[in-house]
């Protein structure tokens, strides 16, 4: 597969071959479902938790007689039925975190990709830099590229004058290519490639 490399101005740079091991794959979707479910299901903190019957400060003496009152048969006020007593099966700290092999979460971020690819919505820029860090003119370069939700994805290192501008951009994240994941790439509309991200990609896969 071969893109028109461009600048953040909107000009041509030339032509980048992809690799169709990479971005020419036909996606598939449960996959995709598997790789964003073991993202998301790790970043739930699991700290939730509720007082069982058991550690509910309460008397456990007998709130009245057994019988003769007609009323049901109770024996401590922490019981869950009360106003104040313990929650019946409720949640414990514990790890949402489920398991996923390698290998799958390696060929998820290829159908990512290739779902990008696929929908010609990758954009190859040259070098993503910016003279100063201005808000402004991030935004103004993005409107003529004719994107608005985009991820970028730069090299080992993302450069630190577009890192600033992206920050208050709503739709707009940033991220060096090790932080590149399959939640990332489909939750925003474009994904904007720099050629040291495409070659840093191709030789991770190799």
């Amino acid at each position: 597969m071969e893109l028109t490399v461009k600048t953040l101005d909107g000009s041509e740079a030339g032509s980048v071959t992809l690799s169709d091991e990479i971005f020419g794959l036909e996606p598939r979707a449960d996959i995709l479902h598997r790789c964003v479910t073991w993202q998301l299901s790790r970043r739930q903190a699991g700290t939730h938790r509720t007082k069982g019957r058991s550690e509910i400060n309460r008397t456990s003496k007998k709130l009245y007689k057994q019988k003769g009152t007609g009323n049901a048969r109770h024996g401590a006020a922490s019981a869950p039925q009360f106003r104040g007593g313990g929650r019946a099966f409720g949640p414990v700290v514990r790890s949402h975190a489920i398991d996923l092999p390698k290998k799958v979460r390696a060929l998820a971020l290829k159908h990512a990709l290739s779902s990008k690819a696929k929908a010609e919505q990758i954009i190859v820029l040259d070098t993503a830099n910016l003279a100063d860090p201005k808000t402004k003119a991030l935004k103004e370069r993005l409107e003529k590229l004719g994107i608005s939700s985009v991820l970028f994805v730069d090299g080992a290192q993302v450069e630190q004058n577009i890192a600033l501008a992206a920050r208050n951009l709503p739709y707009v994240d940033v991220l060096p290519i090790q932080g590149i994941n399959v939640y990332d790439i489909l939750r925003r509309d474009t994904l904007v490639l720099t050629k040291a991200a495409v070659d840093a990609l191709e030789a991770r896969f190799k």
